[in-house]
């Protein structure tokens, strides 16, 4: 099987794009474009990052409650984007559990603390823990835990494959990686504004009832996942039992606002 709605990103206004689809067991429904090809991830970095964050909880390296960041702030309050860290500076704008702040700061202070904890720099850890295991080779993480891999759709459908059918963790975890931690919590979601809840699991973005939003209207309320600055998304959809990929190499904008929710209708439409 191969999904033809793939094909609509050569419509896409980038010079480059490559998408795919998989499904729980690994089975590849489709890709299209060069799924070999390596672009910068941007902000799809957090979900491996977290999902490495989750390994050093369930090796017993830190507790999700434990102190991390700011003062009064947990290992869980930096996955979840609620320990008032800001955007993009190490600086507290609001106490813990208070409101959704999304914060690349935050995510580096989480590398910092698994570092520190497992007493491996965080880019070797997340490759010992996470890409190493899945054979995803020709993924790497020099740089910010935030917003610095680097991969390819062929590497991200081994990702998403996994988290859908989790064999480094344990499935009561990633079950409550995309349950929303801090509920009712309101926020910015980057892109596309203010959201009454802005809802969010452990590193990944949940897609509840938000709107607007990068998924499809016909994206289940349990879509999980996220988008990065460099035009790159990932989704899993738990009740279409499906994840997909598309990474390009232009900055995220009004085109992929446009562009990305009837692709990913359209994808779902074929299922």
């Amino acid at each position: 099987m191969s999904l033809k709605s793939l094909a609509l990103i050569e419509n896409w206004p980038v010079p480059t794009a490559a998408a795919g689809v998989v499904r729980a067991d690994g089975t590849v429904l489709g890709t299209h474009g060069p799924a070999g090809q390596r672009f910068p991830l941007a902000s799809v970095t957090k979900p491996l990052a977290a999902y490495a964050v989750l390994v050093a909880y369930e090796e017993g390296a830190v507790e999700l409650d434990e102190p991390a960041g700011p003062a009064g702030s947990t290992v869980r309050h930096l996955l979840a984007h609620t320990s008032g860290l800001a955007f993009d500076e190490h600086k507290v704008t609001a106490p813990p559990g208070e409101r959704r702040l999304y914060s690349n700061a935050g995510f580096e202070q989480l590398g910092d603390h698994i570092a520190k904890a497992t007493d491996i720099p965080f880019g070797e850890y997340l490759r010992q823990a996470v890409l190493e295991p899945l054979g995803m080779t020709s993924t790497t993480l020099e740089g910010s835990p935030a917003k610095d891999g680097v991969s390819t759709v062929e590497d991200l459908l081994r990702f998403g494959a996994e988290v859908q059918a989790p064999r480094l963790l344990d499935p009561r975890t990633v079950a409550e990686a995309m349950t929303v931690h801090y509920p009712g919590t309101k926020g910015v979601l980057p892109g596309f504004g203010h959201q009454k809840p802005n809802d969010w699991g452990l590193g990944f973005e949940i897609r509840d009832s938000k709107s607007p939003h990068w998924t499809g209207s016909s994206s289940s309320p349990r879509t999980f996942g996220h988008f990065g600055q460099s035009g790159t998304f990932l989704w899993i959809d738990p009740d279409a039992r499906a994840a997909c990929v598309a990474l390009t190499d232009r900055a995220f904008g009004p085109w992929a606002v446009e562009a990305w929710p009837a692709f990913t209708d359209a994808v779902l439409a074929e299922f």
